[in-house]
């Protein structure tokens, strides 16, 4: 993959100046490019699943977006797009397992669609089933096209070759994805605030994310807002190299080494996290693609999972809190 911050106008220097945000501003650049894989795939229309845990975070709709929520399935899966209305979906985990712990799931898409069930769904119910409340978090959305057909012929032109990603400053990447990061606080905020009732403890509440929603994840631990996640997941998210705040979480990074996307860009999020001298764990898988998730496949980036629950356990995630 070519460098994404000489594509979008990043340099170095800016990178080196404004830290986090000049890398966030790369990726969210990059974003829209994600999807393009799902192109190999056929998009089927569906009814909008029932929610009836879904929680509305409280953001607002989403300004000036016309068109309505609508769901598809794909790789017999289901995605959302076209979100408006942010909402939070609990997965509480039986009593008798229940550690206390908490994890903000979110699914990626490249702000374009959601992965509410690879992604989100199948991901919390994981956790929950190891002691882990989880929580999915659907995020508003970049409108699209409100037909399928419509969406489709915008994705395909997308990817035709002639578009390049924008060039974006850090303030223009930040406000480019207010939404989603106002969305994400949201949330922390509302998990803390009903903490006693879901037997969560608030200083325990991580975030994990897969692709845009890695993205989300490292801006809502990175930004200096008040969501401060305890520790943070990037799921084959990108990688390059941010200022890291003395504080900064425990970070567990996932990625497979022919991801289309990220693969080819260099490791310098790791080694930002190493110089800092936080905790940091990376699993680079020789194959597995983008957008692995939760599905089953032959490649070890299958047991991703499996190391991440081994990471939460190392750090005491997996029991209750003395």
């Amino acid at each position: 993959m070519k460098d994404t911050s000489r594509c979008i106008g990043v340099r170095g220097s800016a990178r080196q100046r404004r830290g986090p945000l000049a890398a966030l501003a790369a990726a969210v650049a990059l974003a829209a490019a994600i999807p393009a894989a799902a192109q190999d795939d056929r998009m089927t229309p569906i009814e909008t699943p029932a929610q009836p845990t879904a929680i509305e975070l409280g953001t607002g709709p989403l300004p000036g977006a016309t068109a309505k929520e609508s769901w598809h399935s794909q790789y017999g899966s289901k995605f959302a797009r076209n979100v408006t209305v942010a909402t939070l979906t609990p997965f509480l985990p039986d009593p008798a397992k229940a550690t206390g712990a908490a994890v903000v799931v979110a699914p990626g898409g490249g702000f374009r669609t959601l992965s509410m069930e690879n992604e989100g769904w199948d991901v919390a119910r994981a956790l929950a089933d190891r002691g882990v409340a989880a929580f999915v978090l659907k995020y508003r959305l970049n409108p699209t096209p409100a037909d399928m057909p419509g969406f489709e012929k915008s994705m395909r032109e997308l990817f035709s070759g002639n578009a390049r990603p924008p060039r974006m400053d850090p303030d223009q990447a930040m406000k480019a994805i207010a939404p989603q990061i106002a969305d994400s606080r949201a949330a922390f905020a509302l998990v803390r605030r009903r903490a006693g009732e879901w037997h969560v403890d608030p200083d325990r509440v991580g975030m994990v994310g897969f692709s845009a929603g890695a993205m989300l994840t490292m801006a809502t631990a990175l930004a200096g807002e008040d969501a401060k996640p305890a520790f943070i997941g990037n799921i084959y998210g990108p990688l390059s190299a941010v200022t890291v705040p003395a504080d900064a979480p425990p970070l567990f990074v996932a990625l497979a080494a022919d991801d289309p996307f990220f693969a080819h860009g260099g490791f310098g999020l790791i080694e930002s996290w190493q110089a800092a001298k936080r905790p940091v764990e990376f699993h680079l898988y020789e194959q597995g693609g983008h957008g692995f998730g939760m599905y089953p496949k032959e490649t070890t980036s299958t047991g991703w999972f499996d190391a991440f629950a081994s990471w939460l356990a190392m750090h005491g995630y997996l029991k209750p809190a003395k």
